[in-house]
C-alpha cells in the first residue's frame, strides 16, 4: 500500500539536507525530523501497534540515522534507507513486548472436505483483505482484525502486504528463510480472510 514512498527518486535539494544533518546543524535536524516523522510514525504504528512504543521506535531509528547519516551513500533513496531503519527498530522494540488478545492461527485456515477440496462459500470472493484494507472507511475496522493475528504472522503481513517489501527482504530481517515467510504469509492471509468474513460479506463487525 505504500508503494512508490521509498522508491521516489532523490529530491534536488537532498544532498544539501543530509549534509547539514551530517554537519550537525541543528536547525536542518529539525526540518528533517519534521518531514519524515510522520511516515516514520505511521510505520512504526503498524508494526508495534501502540502510540507510545511507535514512538520510541521512531526516536530511536532518527539516532540511528542521525549516527549513520554521514555515511549514507546514496545506493537507494535516502526514504527506502530510512525506511528499513524504523522497521528495524519497531521490530527490536516489539520483541521486548508482550501482546494479548490474539487469535489461534490454526482455526483460522482453509477446511477441506475429505476429497481435498477447499470448502468455501461463494461469497467469499465478493472482497478480498487487500481491497478492504485500502477502503479508508473501514480501515480502522481492517487494522483491527490484523492485530488480533500472532505477532510472527501479523508482521510478516505486515511488512509484505502494507510496506511492500520483498520476500527477501522479510527475511533478511526476520532472520528466517524465506520459503518460512510464503508459509507464514499464506497462513496470514488466510486467516484475515477468515476474520474479515463479516466485512467480506458487506456485514457490521
Amino acid at each position: 500500500m505504500q508503494k512508490g514512498d521509498r522508491s521516489s527518486a532523490t529530491e534536488p535539494d537532498e544532498g544539501e539536507a543530509i549534509a547539514a544533518v551530517a554537519n550537525a546543524d541543528p536547525a536542518a535536524a529539525e526540518r528533517f525530523v519534521r518531514k519524515h516523522a510522520g511516515w516514520m510514525l505511521a510505520v512504526a504504528m503498524r508494526i508495534v501497534r501502540d502510540a507510545h512504543h511507535a514512538e520510541d521506535a521512531v526516536q530511536n531509528a532518527f539516532a540511528k540515522v542521525f549516527d549513520n547519516i554521514g555515511g549514507f551513500g546514496g545506493r537507494s533513496a535516502l526514504k527506502t534507507w530510512m525506511h528499513r531503519i524504523v522497521v528495524n527498530e519497531s521490530l527490536m522494540l516489539l520483541r521486548k513486548t508482550n501482546r494479548s488478545q490474539t487469535v489461534a492461527i490454526d482455526e483460522l485456515q482453509p477446511v477441506f472436505d475429505n476429497n481435498g477440496c477447499r470448502i468455501e462459500d461463494r461469497w467469499m470472493s465478493m472482497e478480498t483483505p487487500e481491497t478492504l484494507l485500502m477502503r479508508s472507511d473501514i480501515q480502522a475496522q481492517v487494522n483491527g482484525k490484523i492485530d488480533l493475528l500472532p505477532d510472527n504472522y501479523r508482521i510478516i503481513l505486515v511488512l509484505r502486504d502494507i510496506e511492500e517489501l520483498s520476500t527477501q527482504e522479510v527475511a533478511q530481517l526476520l532472520e528466517i528463510s524465506e520459503a518460512n515467510v510464503k508459509v507464514r504469509l499464506h497462513r496470514a492471509r488466510a486467516a484475515l480472510k477468515r476474520l474479515l468474513e463479516p466485512l467480506i460479506r458487506g456485514q457490521a463487525v
